[in-house]
């Protein structure tokens, strides 16, 4: 059972937790009705996400089979035929895709939208200096958008802003790391760090990180929950941590779901998530 927790990627459907962005910002954490569809909407995106995960582990096993970590999937470690795969990919887009219609017209859309886009990630756009990151943050955009359309609620700029950057952030975070950590297998593992230099990454980290503190800051003075200006130093407290992550070449960079193992970003997270609810719901 281990291994095909591991062929859907599980530890990855944090991505997916962008979902809820909108529920919470909405101030409709309370209710139980909404509360259910935002769920759905994670199941919903994440399964989509899984069988996006197999098949890009499909295209790319010989890549992975040369990577120190991705040797390990299951697929690059012949733990599981292709043919296996292919089936629970298909199982799970299945169950996805039926659990976004169930949640409305513009919903399915927004699936369908993050289906194609992902799947044009994976054949041409993951390959291309910048567009790689770019990409992955406008599906981080998409997702938070997918959870406002479950619920029915208005899409602030904000929810396409803060989300992008942040991703933008992460995603360049995780270039850099890998530039540092695989250094000459880098290119080997991954086709489009050919065209990264640690010069570069070190700067589009300045940029993205500087663009995320801004709009945070922004959305928290600009938006109807004005109060939530002083939750800024929580936020920049868990960035800043991070960025520092970043820079010292932490495997955490590379894997974020490993974020549990560090102490002083759980602790900035809780402390900015505990003040986010007071200053919203209080």
């Amino acid at each position: 059972m281990n291994k095909y927790l591991q062929l859907i990627r599980v530890h990855q459907w944090y991505k997916n937790l962008v979902v809820f962005l909108a529920l919470f910002f909405s101030e409709n954490l309370l209710m139980g009705s909404l509360v259910g569809q935002t769920v759905l909407a994670f199941i919903s995106i994440s399964l989509i996400s899984s069988s996006g995960y197999i098949f890009n582990d499909l295209l790319d096993m010989k890549k992975d089979a040369l990577h120190p970590d991705k040797k390990h999937r299951p697929l690059a470690a012949g733990k599981i035929s292709k043919i296996a795969a292919v089936i629970v990919a298909l199982i799970l887009f299945l169950i996805g895709i039926i659990l976004a219609i169930s949640l409305g017209g513009y919903f399915t859309l927004a699936a369908i939208i993050l289906i194609a886009l992902s799947s044009l990630y994976t054949f041409v756009l993951k390959k291309i200096l910048l567009a790689d990151v770019l990409t992955i943050a406008l599906l981080f955009v998409i997702r938070a958008i997918a959870g406002a359309l479950a619920i029915d609620v208005v899409i602030s700029p904000w929810l396409i802003l803060v989300p992008f950057f942040l991703s933008l952030f992460l995603s360049i975070g995780k270039r850099h790391v890998d530039l540092l950590l695989l250094k000459d297998k880098a290119k080997q593992t991954r086709e489009v760090l050919e065209h990264y230099t640690l010069e570069f990454t070190n700067s589009m980290m300045t940029i993205s990180t500087t663009l995320l503190i801004i709009s945070y800051a922004l959305y928290s003075s600009l938006s109807p929950h004005k109060n939530l200006i002083y939750s800024t130093p929580f936020a920049l407290f868990t960035i800043l941590r991070f960025y520092y992550l970043i820079s010292s070449g932490s495997e955490i960079a590379r894997k974020p779901e490993r974020v549990i193992k560090d102490w002083p970003m759980i602790i900035g997270i809780v402390l900015w998530l505990i003040s986010a609810v007071i200053l919203i719901y209080g």
